[in-house]
């Protein structure tokens, strides 16, 4: 009797280290997916992805048959998860991904409640864009980047476009503005 229940123990153990707990990707970003939505994804196929969801398509543009120009993601009753842009190809694809909502991370934890510290500490900075009210951030090896408002800057840099940032300029405390993904 003892060995009986000693055998099913092991067996129930070795079922249990067996089963791996299958990770919920919903808000996942890794380089070919963002959530439910992968690279190859085709603009056309996004009411079936987000089924469960709430989906806002820019009408103006769908009326002139030239599909959406933006397409809003939203949680059933809830918030703006994602901002889609297509490509303007003949059967398009996502093009560009805006995350709006803090739960979608990457692997290495990074969501839009990130600092620049925090990119600058688990990603490698590829180059740094300087626009008008914006610095952009794009990683190397990576799809992924950021927008941060030179309202985040030194008073010194926030006023020309022309001038030329480097990462050690931006503050460890600089709030992401924008978290995207563009996929080619």
């Amino acid at each position: 009797m003892k060995s009986i229940k000693t055998i099913i123990i092991l067996f129930s153990f070795i079922m249990l280290t067996q089963c791996k707990k299958e990770e919920d990707a919903t808000f996942k970003i890794t380089t070919n997916n963002v959530g439910k939505l992968d690279k190859a994804s085709l603009a056309r196929d996004i009411d079936l992805i987000y089924a469960k969801d709430s989906i806002v398509k820019d009408t103006i543009e769908s009326n002139f048959g030239h599909g959406s120009s933006k397409i809003k993601i939203f949680e059933k009753g809830g918030p703006l998860l994602l901002t889609l842009t297509p490509n303007s190809d003949s059967i398009p694809t996502i093009q560009n991904v805006l995350i709006n909502d803090k739960r979608f991370k990457t692997d290495k934890g990074i969501n839009i409640e990130s600092t620049f510290k925090d990119i600058q500490e688990n990603y490698e900075i590829k180059k740094i864009i300087t626009s008008i009210n914006n610095v952009v951030i794009l990683l190397k090896d990576s799809d992924i980047y950021f927008t941060i408002d030179k309202d985040q800057l030194p008073e010194s840099l926030r006023y020309n476009a022309n001038t030329n940032i480097e990462a050690v300029q931006i503050p460890d405390a600089a709030k992401i503005k924008y978290m995207m993904v563009g996929w080619d």
